[in-house]
């Protein structure tokens, strides 16, 4: 005769939700230290010169490039047409060529003064370069 075996018992299982929120919090510990730090943004002021004097080399009045471009800010505020605007900073910026001052302007409007780029778009419009 054989020995009998005892049945084999096992053990409940948590419920779901229990199961579910372990998950959830473990994968929140890990993702808080794996996640990359964050890194601040640098102000406008920073970014407009690094990108015009570093990056792209232009050559201001009095190697003054962020009072040009809050100059160039009050000139738009103040209602100057665009093509006025251009003309000034091919006259007084290097590079001097169409392509460098439409850079310049829309650069510090975008930067500085980003509330004024509707006013800028407004008075550019309809504008033709010359040639």
């Amino acid at each position: 005769m054989r020995a009998r075996r005892s049945p084999v018992t096992v053990p409940p299982s948590p419920p779901r939700a229990v199961t579910v929120t372990v998950a959830v919090a473990t994968m929140a510990v890990i993702g808080m230290c794996v996640a990359p730090q964050a890194v601040a943004v640098p102000g406008p002021e920073v970014e407009y010169v690094y990108n015009v004097l570093v990056r792209r080399h232009f050559d201001f009045p009095n190697g003054d490039a962020l009072g040009y471009g809050w100059a160039t800010c009050d000139k738009v505020r103040h209602g100057v047409a665009y093509a006025d605007v251009l003309s000034d900073v091919k006259r007084e910026v290097f590079p001097d060529d169409e392509q460098s001052a439409n850079y310049v302007v829309s650069y510090a409007v975008g930067i500085l003064c980003p509330a004024d780029i509707s006013r800028l778009r407004d008075s550019a419009a309809g504008y033709r370069p010359p040639g």
